[in-house]
């Protein structure tokens, strides 16, 4: 089977982009109205919250610390100029901790609520006709499967995150155009890893997703940067993680040409 066809796209890239964010939406339609599924989700992402908003605070208290330590080459510089860089650097650190923080905090909640999320994946695939050809995977060889392909993925977003903080250290672009990528990045990323549950149900692992996601990147891109943006927010990732589960079901559901309307 060529998962290249799978999912041939029907509109123009704009149209896929935004269908892909409405998925999101439809997710947090399906969430606010099933309670059930609500207290299924809430609990492994406050615990993830809690732990990652304790590392956020100290990234912003070290902050200044690590601006003065990577850019020693300033010491002897008027006060003005000496603080314009280290501004420019600590705003680098702060933008590489919001991308490696979302996505980290997406692979380590995805891990502490393997069963909740498993069970929001299927209660939605129940609602539009259940899973064809599904494979019975115990929960500890998900469960292992699932934690090798996070690391994997936040360490392929650490090698691309790197790049993004040298590049916020160049004056506007790094504060404009770099922000506007590492989104997409992450945006993508954040996509690939919502999936699992849905691809593993059907017995797929990561390469074959992130080839079927290919098929239609501007939907995935649309659906994971709505996510990767609603992350950003305050309390947003724990509120919004069961959604975002739902929805990218709904995304894997579409990726495979398995309809995700009429119920």
């Amino acid at each position: 089977m060529d998962v290249s066809r799978i999912a041939s796209p029907v509109t123009g890239v704009v149209g896929r982009f935004f269908a892909g964010a409405g998925l999101l939406l439809r997710g947090l339609g399906l969430y606010v109205r099933s309670p059930g599924m609500m207290l299924l989700g809430v609990v492994p992402a406050l615990i993830s919250g809690a732990l990652f908003l304790a590392a956020l605070a100290t990234l912003v208290y070290f902050v200044d610390d690590l601006a003065a330590l990577v850019t020693p080459f300033a010491d002897d510089w008027s006060t003005t100029a000496r603080s314009l860089v280290r501004v420019i650097a600590g705003l680098a650190f702060l933008g590489l901790g919001g991308l490696l923080g979302v996505l980290t905090f997406t692979a380590v909640t995805l891990v502490i609520g393997d069963p909740f999320y498993e069970k929001i994946s299927e209660q939605v695939e129940q609602r539009y006709g259940g899973t064809p050809d599904a494979v019975d995977v115990p929960f500890w060889s998900s469960l292992r499967r699932s934690l090798a392909d996070s690391v994997r993925l936040v360490a392929l977003t650490a090698l691309v995150g790197i790049p993004l903080f040298l590049a916020g250290f160049i004056p506007v672009v790094g504060q404009t155009v770099v922000p506007v990528i590492g989104a997409a990045v992450g945006g993508w990323f954040l996509a690939v890893e919502l999936v699992g549950a849905p691809f593993y149900r059907r017995g797929m692992r990561l390469p074959q997703r992130r080839t079927i996601l290919k098929a239609d990147r501007p939907a995935a891109l649309g659906f994971g940067v709505a996510v990767f943006l609603c992350f950003l927010i305050p309390l947003g990732a724990v509120l919004i993680m069961p959604a975002a589960v739902a929805g990218a079901t709904l995304l894997a559901r579409r990726s495979l040409g398995q309809p995700i309307e009429g119920s």
